[in-house]
């Protein structure tokens, strides 16, 4: 499942390779040197427009139950104005930004402060300090991998409060949902604002600076590739996982909470919700290493995009189902209940094994069993910025020989189980699968582009061997 998917915008035509290697000239991964018309536009819309998007959605669902029509609707027949929705919006509060700078600040010392402890006695598990892909310059930047050990610590404590010690109610991120919203959006702002500036007075690798030359899209894609404070605190990965995806469970168990105050249970729809977005959750963080050589961290630059994005946009649209079931409780019927719960680990299985072949074939260098079989692959080869020539294999064989992207067809699969479980009542809950299918075809599009020109000849033959990208005989 796509870790972070933020909103996503078309690159420019120059892009060039990515995280597994570069262009035939050197310096092209990561995201574009010049700036196309069509990237400039979809850059000013998603910086004008995101915002209010998220800020519509929660909208709708406080003032009026989670419908998208009926604003729209009030506004055209000039039953209500700007004005009036706005003004009947909570504000940030004092009680709402303590809450959002502890939660922060907590994460902050869980990520820097405490090393990893649980690859120690999970079997299993790769914690610790790990290394990262080579980047466009050839830096290999290590890592100190603990967002599992984080999100354990976070859940202990927020289950001992619940049941033992009462210091606050679950229902708190309800309760304060809008104005941490306000929150959340400084926060995005102020970053991405900061590792801008960063980015030109002192960077932490200036031959991994990209300078477009155009402001907004210097400040939406981002200009440093990977942004640090001191050896360890890596704005990348800090952002990408927390505090964003550890909050998302949090989020969601303060949502049952808040169902089961108002309506006396918690719905099996909200538990189906609850279970299938924590095992992606707890997948990724178990996994974190993995996602090391993932687009996230091995292609895009930090700014905007990923810095407000995972400040808002993940934790506040990603969690619209557990919200919506708050103010539209559905008990599923059981035979409906089990459907989407196997839709979702059939997808969440496809998702993982998956992956899992391509990182065993990775690990082991060809020498494994992939569905009982010795695998297939391309030999090929690409330059890096630093004008060394590297080698590697495309994976042909198990889940890849089916589609090159099939690790994405597991995904949209477990997205579209968490929107069935809000039932049909509504559009909104279904923003998620909508969003996750445009921003999925959008990647395999940007990945083979930077592919295609990475491995030049050596991706064609790849192709001809593997012909669809998602569903095999569609597309």
């Amino acid at each position: 499942m796509a870790a972070r998917p933020q909103p996503s915008i078309p690159k420019s035509r120059s892009l060039g390779s990515v995280a597994n290697g570069s262009a035939d000239s050197q310096g092209q991964w990561g995201r574009a040197w010049e700036v196309d018309w069509f990237s400039l536009a979809s850059v000013l819309f998603l910086l004008l427009f995101a915002p209010f998007i998220v800020y519509f959605f929660i909208m709708a669902c406080d003032q009026y139950s989670c419908s998208l029509t009926a604003p729209v609707l009030d506004l055209v027949t000039g039953r209500a104005r700007l004005a009036d929705i706005w003004a009947k919006t909570p504000s940030v509060t004092k009680e709402a930004a303590l809450l959002y700078a502890t939660w922060v600040t907590f994460q902050v010392a869980l990520y820097s402060l405490l090393p990893d402890f649980c690859h120690k006695f999970l079997p299993g598990y790769l914690g610790g300090v790990q290394e990262g892909a080579v980047t466009p310059a050839g830096v290999v930047n290590k890592y100190q991998i603990n967002g599992l050990q984080a999100w354990l610590v976070t859940h202990l404590l927020w289950a001992t409060n619940a049941y033992l010690l009462s210091w606050f109610s679950p229902t708190i991120i309800f309760d304060h949902w809008i104005p941490l919203l306000w929150c959340a959006n400084i926060l995005g702002y102020a970053v991405s604002t900061f590792v801008m500036i960063k980015a030109y007075l002192f960077p932490t690798s200036a031959k991994d600076c990209k300078f477009s030359g155009n402001f907004f899209y210097n400040y939406m894609m981002g200009i440093e590739f990977n942004p640090r404070i001191g050896k360890w605190f890596d704005f990348k990965l800090f952002f990408n996982g927390r505090p964003g995806i550890v909050a998302w469970t949090l989020i969601n168990l303060s949502f049952a909470a808040k169902q089961q105050e108002l309506y006396g249970r918690v719905t099996n729809s909200m538990v189906l919700v609850n279970v299938l977005q924590a095992i992606y959750v707890l997948d990724f963080f178990w996994n974190e290493t993995w996602y090391l050589k993932t687009m996230d961290i091995c292609h895009d630059h930090f700014g905007w995009y990923l810095g407000w994005g995972d400040c808002v946009w993940l934790p506040y649209l990603y969690t619209l189902q557990g919200l919506y079931l708050v103010y539209h409780p559905v008990e599923l019927a059981t035979p409906h209940a089990v459907a989407i719960l196997f839709l979702g680990l059939l997808g969440y299985y496809v998702f993982r094994m998956a992956n899992h072949q391509k990182d065993l074939f990775r690990r082991t260098d060809g020498r494994c069993l992939i569905w009982g079989r010795k695998p297939r692959a391309i030999e090929c080869s690409y330059m890096s910025a630093d004008g060394h020539r590297h080698h590697s294999k495309l994976l042909v064989s198990g889940f890849w020989g089916v589609a090159r992207h099939f690790n994405y067809t597991g995904d949209l699969m477990g997205s579209l189980a968490y929107c069935l479980a809000c039932g049909g009542g509504h559009l909104l809950p279904y923003f998620y699968i909508i969003y996750m299918a445009v921003l999925l075809v959008h990647r395999c599009l940007r990945d083979e582009h930077r592919c295609a020109h990475k491995y030049g000849s050596d991706w064609d033959r790849y192709t001809a061997a593997v012909p669809y990208r998602l569903l095999p005989g569609v597309f």
